[in-house]
């Protein structure tokens, strides 16, 4: 790539998504002189990509665009422009095989189901007990990101079998933040391990189901003490996490202070589950009745949620303007809710 000259009329393009595998040798001044980094689009992003790909499928009259695309931009965070054009495709798709002369917000909700939690497999069959282990599973979940501060809210919680293992899932809308503090993610570790404790408190057995759960929260306790510096045995320090995201198998620390992160890790997640069953043994009778509204529509939303377990207390109060209380535009079940957050479960 030497030799060219500023008068020679060649630009060379080159674009990855993994920068950290390249060779330094590409990163070198005058290989590349101009590195942009591209991350997902934001929620005003995705509005505009949104009105790249939203005018090539057909709306009903009284739908307006715009607003479409801000309820799907709301309804999507973290999605990239490839997920988006997802969406309007499978959405699509939907509403050719209902015969539909025109999309409407059902189709997109079963895309964006589609996208996160991946083909409905109703072939996929569980009996009786099965369901109902998936049903409080799911609804431990929920009454623990409830009664949370820092949790997410709670948009959609499904008992239909999806994608390769996924029995069950939640939905949920994060906040579009770069930092989050301890309580934050501590908060984030009940959620996920209210599943498993719904089991033990209502069966006093545990399953399988909470694999993908447990993976998260090994993740997220090592994360804290090796990476943020948030543990007081170990101090302000920070190792780098593995490339893929798991666990590391050679540690750039000492066997003693491997021992201590270990120890530390245990008592993280133990404070954690601790916490966890103490709320959902207060609120058994409500996780009992969600998992039963559960079984019945397989599918609930906010809207039902929050019949069962009422106002959740730390939902921002509704806007007060010069004519008097204005509430914020409720998510409902017609706008299909939706995260990626926390993803399928298996």
């Amino acid at each position: 790539m030497d030799g060219f000259v500023s008068t020679g009329n060649v630009v060379v393009l080159a674009g990855t998504n993994r920068p950290d595998i390249l060779d330094s040798a590409l990163l070198r001044p005058g290989r590349f002189d101009r590195q942009i980094q591209v991350d997902a689009p934001d929620v005003k992003g995705r509005v505009e990509i949104l009105h790249v790909y939203l005018p090539k499928v057909t709306l009903p009259p009284d739908m307006q665009l715009d607003e479409v695309a801000h309820k799907l931009a709301e309804l999507t965070p973290g999605f990239t422009g490839a997920e988006l054009a997802n969406v309007v495709n499978e959405a699509a798709l939907i509403a050719a095989r209902a015969n539909k002369e025109c999309l409407d917000f059902s189709d997109f909700s079963g895309a964006i189901d589609r996208v996160i939690g991946g083909l409905e497999k109703k072939s996929k069959v569980l009996s009786l007990d099965e369901k109902t282990l998936v049903a409080h599973h799911e609804a431990g979940h929920a009454v623990t990101g409830w009664f949370l501060k820092h949790a997410a809210p709670l948009l959609k919680v499904s008992i239909v079998p999806r994608g390769m293992a996924a029995l069950g899932y939640a939905q949920y809308l994060p906040k579009e933040q770069k930092l989050y503090t301890k309580d934050q993610m501590i908060d984030q570790m009940c959620m996920m391990l209210g599943g498993r404790i719904a089991e033990k408190i209502f069966f006093d057995r545990i399953s399988t189901g909470a694999q993908d759960d447990l993976q998260k929260v090994t993740r997220l306790a090592y994360s804290i003490i090796t990476t943020y510096g948030m543990n007081d045995q170990i101090g302000n320090r920070s190792y780098p996490p593995s490339q893929d995201g798991g666990l590391q198998h050679s540690r750039p620390y000492s066997e003693a202070t491997a021992e201590m992160v270990d120890a530390q890790a245990r008592e993280l997640a133990n404070a954690a589950y601790e916490r966890t069953f103490a709320l959902l043994s207060e609120k058994k009778e409500l996780a009992r009745a969600l998992a039963a509204l559960l079984l019945e529509k397989e599918v609930i939303h906010k809207d039902d949620v929050e019949g069962v377990l009422g106002k959740r207390p730390y939902d921002p109060p509704p806007f007060v303007g010069a004519g008097g209380v204005t509430p914020e535009p409720a998510l409902t079940s017609a706008a299909a809710e939706l995260p990626r957050p926390v993803g399928p479960r298996p």
